[in-house]
């Protein structure tokens, strides 16, 4: 198994754990990490009701803007988890900002190890983190013994098109998902393509803003300047995967 840095890395679009300690200067201007709280909210409001008495698990959480925002609109209660303390400081700094504290509970923790002990939850999000529990059906299987029996899980993800002849390390065409999806007991609900237009805006003010604080970086770092012009790089590729060659959806899964 990974470790923990390494996971959090993969989640970066990185594979390099050395620049686990620097990602809170690198993110330090961005609170909306990869999930669409506007996608998710969608969902919710769509496939769910009796919202104030919804109980949610973010895992993965980053600064704990989808969790912050969802509580914020349907007044339910939010827990996250990061492995990153700094992410978590701003997440509980965040929810004082828009007045949920009540509603979000935020922590620090492997959510590999913590998701062992939790469960009835009635939503769990997966926002924009990779495979960090395998594919699909591994993904779905630890995550089904979490659930209310009435549960959704929502996976904010790229999956590339059927037809398609690219191929990448992180994502699987849309049927493999599908069937994974079934093979795991579980059903395809609902989805939101996030438009290009809508990836590109926001790709386009996470590099600037990440860019500049690598920047930084390397003059205060010199002789780290490889690692810092590798990440640039790097979150540079992948936005070009994301506005051209994979789709951008947010997917609600339900047990049958």
């Amino acid at each position: 198994m990974k470790t923990l840095e390494e996971s959090v890395v993969t989640t970066m679009d990185d594979s390099e754990s050395e620049i686990f300690p620097f990602l809170p200067y690198i993110l330090q201007d961005l609170w909306e990490i990869g999930a669409s709280p506007r996608a998710i909210i969608e969902l919710v409001r769509k496939h769910m009701n009796n919202y104030s008495s919804l109980n949610i698990l973010d895992l993965g959480c980053g600064k704990g803007a989808v969790s912050i925002k969802l509580a914020k609109e349907f007044n339910c209660t939010c827990s996250g988890i990061d492995a990153v303390k700094e992410f978590i400081n701003d997440a509980n700094k965040k929810a004082k900002e828009f007045g949920v504290v009540k509603l979000c509970q935020f922590e620090v923790g492997d959510i590999r190890e913590r998701i062992k002990v939790l469960a009835q939850f009635d939503i769990i999000l997966l926002g924009a983190i990779g495979p960090v529990f395998g594919d699909y059906y591994s993904t779905l299987t630890i995550l089904s013994k979490c659930l209310n029996q009435n549960g959704i899980i929502i996976i904010d993800d790229g999956y590339i098109e059927n037809d398609s002849d690219y191929t990448h390390p992180l994502m699987q065409k849309k049927k493999i998902i599908l069937q994974q999806i079934k093979d795991s007991g579980m059903q395809f609900i609902d989805e939101v393509i996030i438009k290009e237009d809508e990836i590109k805006d926001s790709d386009d003010y996470t590099f600037e803003n990440l860019k500049k604080r690598c920047n930084e970086l390397i003059k205060k770092y010199p002789a780290k300047n490889k690692l810092f012009e590798n990440y640039i790089k790097k979150q540079e590729e992948e936005n070009d995967v994301l506005e051209t060659k994979v789709v951008c959806s947010t997917i609600l899964i339900r047990k049958k």
